[in-house]
């Protein structure tokens, strides 16, 4: 008997995580659907391209991003358990004085032992143009010594509810000396 009451409750277990995966596909689908414009729309299944440039500046009397965290053993590994804060602005072009676009909101942390890398969490609000007062968030691993980085995009509110999209980073000037950089993103959103 108490192998009958195993077997059922095994296959109850069993019924009942495929009607919660069940749920929670239609539920992601209902969300893809929400967030999408309507069939009609010829740009339905068009990515919006946002191209600007983000200045991370350590160095000097006004930086945008600032050690809140130093790594616990700087001479063998100068990166690894760092965080920095950044409020880095967001530009037209790769000079910091062209037009402004908005702001990088976030952090990142050395996690990588091995190499220069880093875990970036952020968000891009937007300031001025079509999306002002919306933001986009982007969390991933970012190695600046790559040539070109991908971070995934993971959300976003105003204009870009519900987005999903990913962000190419290329890297226009970088300070060996002081840190201080300026890149190029190349963001695409589904939204």
């Amino acid at each position: 008997m108490a192998t009958n009451k195993g077997t059922l409750l095994l296959l109850f277990l069993i019924v009942l995580l495929f009607v919660a995966a069940a749920d929670a596909q239609q539920l992601q689908k209902g969300r893809r659907r929400a967030g999408r414009r309507s069939s009609d729309d010829a740009t339905a299944a068009a990515p919006t391209h946002l191209h600007f440039y983000f200045h991370d500046t350590v160095s000097g009397k006004s930086p945008t991003a600032v050690r809140v965290v130093a790594p616990p053993d700087a001479s063998t590994m100068p990166t690894f358990g760092m965080v920095n804060v950044m409020d880095d602005p967001l530009t037209e072009g790769p000079e910091p004085g062209s037009g402004p676009v908005g702001r990088a909101q976030g952090l990142y942390m050395g996690s990588d032992q091995a190499r220069l890398g880093f875990l970036q969490a952020m968000n891009l609000v937007f300031t001025s143009g079509e999306f002002n007062g919306s933001t986009l968030a982007l969390l991933g691993r970012n190695c600046p010594l790559d040539e070109v980085r991908e971070l995934p995009v993971v959300g976003g509110t105003g204009a870009f509810r519900f987005a999903t999209g990913y962000a190419l980073l290329r890297t226009h000037w970088f300070d060996l000396h002081t840190g201080d950089a300026t890149v190029e993103y190349n963001v695409y959103v589904m939204h």
